[in-house]
């Protein structure tokens, strides 16, 4: 890789946290065109109906935690056209759905025909009490790359829209002490990992919209204990994995530190801060500290583990069924084929999920 802040085709080149932000939220970027994420890759949300439904047995349980209030929020956090929030809507009891509201939040303007009952948001309310479920919002929060160079030094990599990149300024401040504490890297060239603060910022802003409930983070991710040595940048467009370019035709994505956006609430050194809004982080890295936030530890576990919790486990009916009532066999056949695809190893059911409760007990034991 080559140093300089201009490509050969005379783009300027910057980092990839700020080309990816244009790249995805400006005003012609990935996420404002009228196809949505549907359109380029395929979520939990989009794989079958179960995860709503089971997102509706997650959100009953946190109305039972809080003593079933007047009002029960459900914040779906980056919600592309709405599907997540409208299936857990539907999917509610009468007695808890009379109480639900239903908010989507997204930059992207509201899509035609959604449900009357959803609120359109471009960040989340103020005040939540209930559940806030960011389902692979984090790992579309901009961040920055860095790269070991030659002399062990870890710089940060500079890109022009067509992807081209080079080193530039070694990494330091806040995003090097981050790198320090989350995703030290060895002094080999061309090493590399994506700096995640803006994540844990993000998500602590996030959770501190929370008064009482619970907020949850699902996304491809990765702890300390395994991190890739050369990062998981990448683009999707058209439902396939493509070289990630900041020019607005592809999705840019990379896995979560999880275990980092884990402990930005409840460290002393991570303060409670006001929300970005939908999908983006803070404008600033370094947020003014604020308030810490007094809350328990979060809790770290793979969607297989809390869906099966969440009475989805994909295990397929009872052969007797078949004779008895064939029509229902193969009904209940194909959600098995569903449900095991939203659990399988590999898959989807390698997503982790985060889970922050905030003045109540964890409802997914």
């Amino acid at each position: 890789m080559t140093d300089g802040a201009r490509s050969k085709g005379g783009g300027e080149r910057r980092g990839w946290r700020a080309a990816t932000q244009e790249a995805l939220y400006g005003p012609d970027g990935f996420y404002r065109r009228p196809e949505g994420p549907a359109g380029h890759f395929r979520t939990s949300v989009h794989a079958s109906p179960l995860f709503a439904h089971a997102i509706a047995r997650l959100l009953c349980r946190v109305d039972e935690a809080l003593g079933r209030p007047r009002t029960l929020d459900f914040v779906d956090l980056g919600a592309g056209h709405g599907e997540l929030v409208g299936g857990v809507l539907a999917a509610l009891p009468a007695d808890v759905a009379a109480r639900a509201r239903g908010y989507a939040v997204e930059l992207a303007g509201r899509p035609d025909g959604l449900d009357e009952r959803i609120t359109w948001l471009s960040e989340p309310p103020r005040e939540i009490t209930g559940l806030l479920f960011a389902n692979e919002w984090l790992d579309n929060v901009p961040v920055d790359v860095a790269e070991v160079d030659p002399a062990g030094v870890p710089r940060l990599v500079l890109v022009a829209a067509d992807g081209t990149e080079a080193l530039g300024e070694p990494v330091s401040g806040a995003e090097a002490d981050w790198l320090a504490r989350w995703w030290p890297l060895p002094a080999e060239e061309g090493l590399r990992a994506e700096i995640g603060l803006p994540r844990d910022l993000a998500w602590a802003a996030a959770v501190d919209r929370v008064a009482r409930g619970l907020a949850v983070a699902v996304d491809y991710a990765h702890t300390a204990d395994a991190r890739p040595p050369f990062g998981t940048l990448t683009g999707f467009r058209e439902g396939r994995e493509t070289a990630p370019a900041p020019d607005g035709s592809c999705d840019i994505t990379a896995h979560v530190a999880l275990d980092a956006c884990a402990a930005a609430c409840t460290s002393a050194d991570t303060a409670r801060t006001p929300s970005g809004t939908a999908r983006t982080a803070p404008d600033h890295a370094r947020t003014p500290p604020g308030t810490a936030c007094a809350l328990p530890a979060a809790r770290l576990l793979t969607q297989r583990a809390a869906l099966h919790t969440l009475e989805l486990t994909g295990a397929r009916p009872p052969l007797a069924l078949a004779s008895k009532d064939p029509s229902a066999y193969v009904r209940a056949l194909a959600s098995t084929g569903e449900a095991a695809e939203l659990t399988a190893s590999g898959g989807l059911g390698d997503f982790g999920w985060l889970l922050q409760p905030v003045g109540i007990a964890d409802p997914l034991p």
